[in-house]
């Protein structure tokens, strides 16, 4: 399956890091964050990447090229002017597989993604979202969504605060071709707030829960705890 990774947001709570590199470029204990995916996704088998970019994506491609270096192949498809989430995979459909993985550039989800693509596959579904479980370690991230008994969505909601809604968001889907299509060319849209909600009110955006910790880098403090963890990892098990 392709993994496609949106790297084209400006950043602006990691400024003044964010000044000089894209927000997925920042760097964690010497390495731009976005490698740590790049290197994550290689390990578990994936080999064709699309990297979305914009703000300064000439950095993403300085630094990763044709992925050969990092064992992928990797292409970019170029955003101009900012177009939401949904924008940007429309403006760049023509190099969307008819399903495909999608990673958000600024967050980290160390599961397994071969394991979440046979279930998407399984399910029928034109759309899959990984949620976190945040009674297991609380990200500080505000939990955005809601599911039935049978594992799909209900609601998706950021920026309230609802014992109704049950989970997060972590920043790793499942989609079809077919969804992007549906996006009129060259129009700003956001997947979160204008598509899934089509696509929860036809009971057609399933999710699966996870237990396993996600880091978001979207504000310095949550980078300092992906930076931490990512050296905990690094150290020798003690004797």
């Amino acid at each position: 399956m392709q993994a496609v990774i949106l790297a084209g947001g400006l950043g602006t709570r990691l400024r003044p890091l964010t000044e000089v590199v894209p927000k997925p470029m920042v760097r964690v204990r010497g390495r731009p964050f976005l490698e740590y995916m790049v290197e994550y996704l290689a390990a578990q088998g994936f080999r064709d990447v699309l990297i979305l970019v914009g703000y300064r994506g000439h950095c993403v491609r300085d630094h990763f090229g044709d992925g050969r270096a990092f064992g992928v192949s990797i292409q970019y498809a170029w955003e101009q002017t900012p177009l939401g989430t949904g924008g940007a995979l429309r403006a760049a459909m023509r190099q969307l597989e008819d399903t495909f993985l999608l990673l958000y550039g600024d967050s980290y989800l160390p599961i397994d993604y071969r394991t979440l693509a046979n279930e998407f596959r399984r399910s029928g579904l034109p759309a899959m979202v990984v949620a976190y479980d945040n009674r297991a370690i609380d990200t500080g991230v505000q939990n955005n969504i809601a599911l039935d008994g049978i594992g799909r969505v209900t609601c998706y909601r950021k920026g309230f605060c609802s014992s109704d809604l049950q989970y997060v968001e972590a920043g790793v889907l499942c989609l079809t071709r077919d969804v992007i299509s549906a996006i009129p060319a060259g129009t700003v849209v956001s997947l979160e707030q204008e598509i899934f909600p089509s696509l929860i009110g036809q009971r057609r955006l399933g999710c699966t829960v996870t237990t396993q910790r996600f880091f978001d880098i979207g504000t310095p403090a949550r980078l300092s705890e992906f930076s931490n963890s990512i050296c905990s990892s690094l150290e020798p098990p003690s004797e």
